[in-house]
């Protein structure tokens, strides 16, 4: 028989507060275009993005996180101090060890929480999700910071046609914690490594030597259509398994929050779902760009900004990207 004592963590979890922050700067496609043979309409016809936000090198991972974290626990009513753990969801932080989660829970006051990175592309945000909903109902910790953020545009090339005009930076974060009924559904999550030459990084770390290689600086790449393809298609299906997997249909639904990768992804979502009329469905990526891990919360946070949603309202999210990798859950809006 074990002799280790049962864990003392919650029945459920749920997400109880909100934050983001958006770089200063605002970049239109006008910027875009003196690098890039295209014009301002085929960029919003092809992806629906106007402007996006580039980070100064004051705004760094680290510095957007703090604020969006400071948000989110104000949001939550929830004191540094009580942060049990921090994960943080980034492909962009190129410090390869110490995890940045470390530098954030010690500019934000939390003591000494577990704080880890993860690397889950555009799926980062449903992976930390996942993890910190098992922390609080597992009792390793009460409350916990769940954080996307990138600063894409030190990955970009901005000469590729393709892919110039796509990527913005940002944080957003959450805060998890206790809950007395289901808030957080079961994740449908998973992986199509055979997949994984659609998105990814063009060099690796290991094989850049500065300008003694003659290799451009690493930036993201992406077969367009192959991606449009699986992210219309198959991750339409795992929105699906989500609203099973939670008990409950489309017309349940008073949110979409999708990862805002493109326009005409999410449109396309959409019809394929045959979502409600009456569900609000997230277009941040108009004005922000796609921001990967962060782009979830920071569209959660601006329809609760802006009065779209609001506080109970229950939200189908689904982030997917590079890997591929993909998670999708419901969730009850903060």
């Amino acid at each position: 028989m074990s002799k280790i004592k049962p864990a003392k963590g919650s029945p459920y979890a749920r997400i109880l507060g909100v934050g983001g922050y958006r770089p200063t700067r605002v970049v239109p496609n006008e910027v875009i275009l003196e690098k890039i043979d295209s014009s301002d309409e085929w960029i919003r016809s092809r992806s629906g993005i106007s402007t996006r936000h580039w980070a100064s090198p004051q705004e760094t991972v680290a510095a957007m996180s703090v604020e969006a974290s400071g948000k989110a626990l104000a949001d939550a009513g929830v004191s540094p101090e009580q942060i049990g753990a921090v994960i943080v969801s980034t492909v962009s932080h190129f410090k390869q060890t110490p995890a940045v989660a470390t530098e954030i829970a010690d500019r934000i006051g939390a003591g000494k929480p577990a704080a880890f990175d993860i690397s889950a592309g555009c799926a980062g945000f449903g992976y930390g999700l996942t993890l910190a909903k098992g922390l609080v109902v597992e009792g390793s910790a009460e409350y916990v910071l769940v954080i996307g953020v990138e600063r894409l545009s030190d990955l970009t090339d901005l000469e590729d046609r393709a892919t110039a005009f796509l990527f913005g930076d940002g944080a957003g974060a959450v805060v998890v914690g206790p809950s007395s009924e289901p808030a957080i559904g079961p994740t449908v999550w998973g992986s199509e490594g055979d997949k994984s030459e659609t998105i990814k990084q063009t060099v690796p770390w290991d094989e850049y030597r500065g300008d003694a290689s003659g290799e451009k600086f690493p930036a993201i790449t992406q077969e367009g259509q192959a991606v449009f393809r699986w992210a219309v298609f198959e991750m339409a299906k795992v929105a699906q398994q989500a609203l099973d997997a939670a008990g409950i249909t489309a017309d349940d639904l008073d949110v979409f929050i999708p990862h805002q990768a493109n326009m005409r992804i999410i449109d396309s979502m959409v019809k394929t779902l045959k979502l409600p009329e009456h569900v609000t469905v997230a277009r941040d990526v108009e004005t922000t760009g796609n921001t990967s891990a962060a782009s979830i919360p920071l569209a959660m946070e601006r329809l609760l900004a802006t009065g779209a949603a609001k506080s109970g309202d229950t939200a189908l999210v689904i982030g997917f990207g590079a890997g591929l990798v993909y998670a999708a859950t419901v969730v009850t809006l903060p």
